[in-house]
């Protein structure tokens, strides 16, 4: 009897060792891989933001939490960037742009992907539907392709005169097409006549802007794509020379010198993508978490611009101005 009591009480403890063990081992330190398809200054904000609410979530850089990141503006190579991420096993790989979640997306297999800056996720292809992403992608959407009427419409009313206008866009840039496509519609809606400046190098941004003026268009109106965004103050510049009255999908366009910005603000974007982040850390899958719209949107209006070109802002344009750089 007192054999077999003891030979139970063996077993019990072999069989605990292996939990003890576990038990006593410290906690794996999650690594999150961030790629970006554009400039490290385009994106400084929203990746700053993305920090700071990983903070806030308790993920102490070096601590608790690893991230690594990379910016490439040459978009060829963001899928080789995306490759060597995964090779080393990342708990979360975070893309940003369209071009960078693509490439992320191919080469994640079932590792975690969570995408920022991206036009239109289920065109490009990213996910099924917002609602139900599928797979092991999802993220936050810009809403740049929804929100070229709206652009349109205040640019119109900031130059109520205009009648033809340029539209910048990259047609290598996946999300950059859905916007100048989408521009058809509300443009015939509103009497103008658009030119399409398409652009996919930054040396071509200087001829670009001669042809368009060349062909009599009189404002622009600059797409979302990873070229534009790493080169903003060079676009508002040649704008600025040409005299053309310009309006662009997000703020630090107007702080780099466009006369016009609309569109939700994207250090929100950053914070939100540090919440998908966080959900996804702590075991939601993210076919479970929806793809998410931005809620608020911002005017921004730079006059120190308008003065440079000659263009004085109606007052209840003005007056409809979140921030008004002076």
């Amino acid at each position: 009897m007192k054999a077999a009591v003891s030979s139970i009480l063996i077993a019990a403890i072999l069989l605990a060792i292996p939990v003890i063990a576990e038990a006593g081992q410290p906690a794996k330190t999650p690594r999150v891989a961030y790629l970006a398809g554009v400039s490290t200054s385009a994106d400084a904000p929203r990746l700053e933001a993305f920090r700071q609410a990983l903070r806030a979530y308790g993920y102490i850089e070096g601590q608790n939490i690893l991230i690594e990141t990379r910016h490439e503006t040459n978009l060829e190579r963001l899928p080789e960037h995306a490759a060597e991420f995964v090779a080393r096993k990342p708990d979360v790989l975070v893309a940003v742009t369209t071009n960078a979640a693509l490439a992320a997306k191919k080469a994640a297999g079932a590792i975690p992907v969570v995408f920022m800056g991206v036009t239109d996720p289920v065109t490009a292809g990213l996910v099924e539907s917002l609602a139900r992403p599928g797979a092991n992608v999802t993220g936050i959407t810009n809403m740049a392709a929804i929100l070229t009427g709206k652009r349109l419409e205040l640019l119109k009313e900031a130059v109520p005169k205009v009648s033809r206008v340029a539209v910048l866009w990259d047609p290598k840039a996946p999300g950059s097409i859905p916007q100048w496509e989408e521009s058809q519609q509300p443009a015939r809606e509103l009497g103008l006549q658009l030119y399409s400046m398409e652009v996919s190098s930054v040396n071509r941004y200087g001829p670009a802007f001669k042809e368009a003026v060349n062909a009599h268009n009189t404002t622009i109106w600059v797409t979302l794509n990873p070229l534009a965004n790493s080169n903003q103050k060079i676009i508002a510049d040649l704008a600025i020379k040409h005299r053309l009255p310009s309006i662009c999908a997000r703020s630090d366009y107007a702080d780099n010198g466009c006369l016009m910005a609309y569109g939700p603000g994207y250090s929100d974007e950053g914070k939100d993508g540090a919440r998908y982040v966080d959900k996804i850390l702590k075991g939601t899958k993210p076919a479970d978490i929806p793809v998410e719209q931005p809620m608020k949107f911002e005017l921004v209006i730079n006059l120190k611009t308008a003065k440079q070109i000659g263009l004085t802002i109606l007052p209840n344009v003005l007056a409809r101005a979140d921030r008004v750089i002076k």
